[in-house]
């Protein structure tokens, strides 16, 4: 056996068995609790340092900085296992590994990355990304939260709102404008002059501490400015977006794989006019359309996955086009598997009632679906010109 394959066995049998590990936790950890944490509206804490434990907080940060140092797909299949149970915990690894670890990856200087990094591995530092707010949603070229220079760093005043894990993140990653300037800013959530409340009673991410996050005049250290003074949109911004994209791309999978699941299920168990309601051609093609939709949303997750592997220059497209796909077909599978399940669906006993709520919040957030179509269409007029 030559070494190279060697090494791809090795590598294939030590990631089959991450994923192993990852579905014994969700099974153990999450999954008998996801109403609970629906309806109460939190994650417990144990939990939060259960995922850190594992290195879940981390995966894909670098081991140096106490990561697991997963790849691209190994990450997407960290991402999909735990979203298919609890879309909540999920986003915490969206926002807290995604969004803000990769910015402080690509952006932080050495002071930054030992600061923070080991501190979000270890759970000790829950990160969230503030850039909605609440006239300009997330148009980061037009923020209207503002920062001044004052002595030894900046002030920040302003607003922000729907930040997933705002009410519960030590760390803000605030993005904020100074004339026609945009920057990005590690903040203590604990710093005075922060107020945060979270937005109760959602359709989705109850249990996501989503919230309103107001500023005033709030001192930021100057060595605590991630990246350029400026360059926040063009860099910091746009790294957390695409990063954030593809996180949501392996999201939209989970739920629409969960709810496949669950609609065979309950099509295979449930009887109507004296036969088993999957023997009725209808129900067969909401199934058919539901395997085709995953398989070619996986299909498009682990392209984009290879892509960005590769350090590709169309990683970024293809993670828009895999966000799109993949949201759009969450809600039509999820669709689909409360309809199979009747009445029944709209009960919180089956978990088809949940999926079919948090799936609608994947066309919204990390760019909605009209602004990503347009960024397609743009990148294929391009592309496909002759």
């Amino acid at each position: 056996m030559s070494e190279t394959v060697a090494q791809t066995i090795s590598s294939a049998e030590e990631a089959a068995f991450q994923i192993d590990r990852v579905r014994q936790f969700v099974d153990k950890e999450i999954r008998p609790y996801t109403s609970e944490f629906d309806k109460e509206q939190l994650i417990p804490e144990t939990l939060i340092k259960k995922l850190a434990n594992n290195g879940y907080l981390a995966g894909n940060f670098p081991k140096v900085y106490g990561g697991l140092e997963l790849g691209p797909l190994d990450y997407g299949r960290l991402t999909e296992e735990i979203g298919r149970v609890s879309p909540a915990v999920r986003s915490v690894l969206t926002v807290h590994c995604s969004l803000v670890g990769e910015s402080l990856l690509r952006w932080g200087n050495t002071e930054q990355k030992e600061k923070f990094l080991p501190g979000m591995a270890s759970g000790d530092t829950l990160a969230a990304f503030a850039l909605s707010e609440p006239s300009v949603g997330s148009d980061a070229r037009n923020v209207e939260t503002s920062y001044t220079k004052a002595d030894k760093g900046y002030l920040i005043n302003g607003k922000k709102k729907w930040i997933t894990m705002g009410a519960r993140a030590d760390l803000l990653l605030v993005i904020a404008s100074c004339e026609d300037q945009v920057s990005a800013f590690l903040v203590d959530s604990n710093t005075e002059g922060i107020k945060r409340s979270q937005i109760m009673d959602l359709m989705a991410g109850r249990a996501a501490y989503t919230a309103e996050i107001e500023f005033d005049n709030v001192f930021v250290p100057e060595n605590h400015l991630l990246g350029n003074e400026g360059g926040g949109f063009t860099y910091i911004v746009n790294t957390a977006l695409d990063h954030g994209r593809y996180s949501i791309a392996w999201a939209g999978l989970a739920v629409a794989q969960e709810a496949l699941h669950a609609m065979v299920k309950y099509a295979r168990k449930r009887k109507q006019f004296g036969t088993g309601i999957y023997n009725h051609q209808l129900v067969q093609e909401m199934i058919s359309n539901a395997v085709v939709n995953v398989e070619a949303a996986r299909a498009l997750c682990t392209k984009a996955a290879t892509l960005r592997e590769e350090q590709h220059e169309d990683a970024t497209i293809q993670t828009t086009i895999a966000k799109q796909f993949a949201s759009k077909i969450a809600n039509s599978v999820a669709n689909d598997a409360l309809q199979v399940h009747g009445a029944n669906g709209f009960s919180a006993e089956f978990i088809v009632e949940q999926l079919y709520r948090e799936a609608k919040v994947f066309e919204v957030i990390e760019g909605s679906t009209q602004i990503l179509q347009q960024v397609i269409a743009r990148h294929g007029l391009t592309r496909f010109h002759k």
